[in-house]
């Protein structure tokens, strides 16, 4: 198991030798942000199906996605999160040095993501959408394909809140169908009516179990609880939910963890 470890390690590390190395940083110039008129590269979320480099093609692991937006790329490796600076004109999509977390990841294959961050690291790529699939390929042939995400629905979808954090405990699901919301405030459980409409939630008083836990995860419970009884906004970004109360209190959640 220590063998197993230590080879991770180097190899996460190995990973960012192509990181550093890579040349060319651009600067963001606003750009005209899509191929074509009704086919945009920015402000979508793009889930990285396989990268095709040194003449092999490597499938991708599920949680690779890039997004560009605001002259800047960014996304995940699959386990590791990146970043760069991108410029996006007419078919043509230019990334800057591209810079990594250092995890070791078990569930992802690390030579994945050594190929997928050196292929996007200061390159230049033509960009060709067709329907909801993107492909990026250089001038050397390497390309990487990907097709856009879904957003997650709001009905049905387990969102596990992040922000406060309640310990990665507290989660949210709700069913439109029946007009209900049910899960964890990070300690108690709890439901309530839900009703849905045009872009709010209309909560009704919640109904929770009387446990006492740690502090911090008390506090956590009486900031979930301020959106209850009341009249939120909501609005779901692929994967990610905000809820936000007529009192100000705002909730973030992301889907199915």
């Amino acid at each position: 198991m220590d063998r197993q470890k230590q080879r991770m390690t180097l190899t996460a590390a190995a990973m960012l030798v192509p990181l550093m190395a890579a040349c060319g940083s651009e600067k963001a110039d606003g750009g005209s942000g899509s191929v074509g008129a009704e086919r945009p590269v920015t402000g979508v979320r793009w889930n990285v199906d396989s990268v095709t480099a040194d003449g092999k093609t490597h499938q991708a692991p599920t949680g690779a996605h890039v997004t560009i937006a605001e002259g800047r790329a960014e996304g995940s490796l699959g386990c590791n999160t990146f970043g760069a600076d991108a410029t996006v004109d007419g078919d043509r999509v230019r990334l800057g040095r591209t810079m990594a977390t250092e995890m070791a990841c078990e569930d992802t294959p690390m030579a994945f993501e050594e190929t997928l961050a050196r292929t996007l690291s200061g390159h230049e790529f033509e960009a060709r959408v067709d329907g909801d699939r993107l492909t990026l390929t250089t001038d050397r042939g390497e390309a990487v394909r990907l097709t856009k995400a879904e957003d997650a629905r709001l009905s049905g979808t387990r969102w596990t809140v992040t922000s406060p954090r309640a310990g990665g405990r507290a989660h949210l699901t709700f069913d439109e169908r029946k007009g209900t919301v049910a899960g964890s405030l990070g300690c108690n459980k709890v439901n309530a009516k839900a009703t849905v409409r045009d872009g709010h939630i209309t909560l009704g008083p919640p109904a929770t179990t009387r446990m006492m836990c740690e502090d911090s995860l008390m506090a956590d419970e009486k900031t979930l609880l301020r959106l209850f009884d009341g009249t939120l906004k909501y609005g779901v970004d692929h994967q990610t939910l905000t809820l936000t109360s007529e009192n100000g209190t705002s909730v973030r959640a992301v889907a199915g963890r």
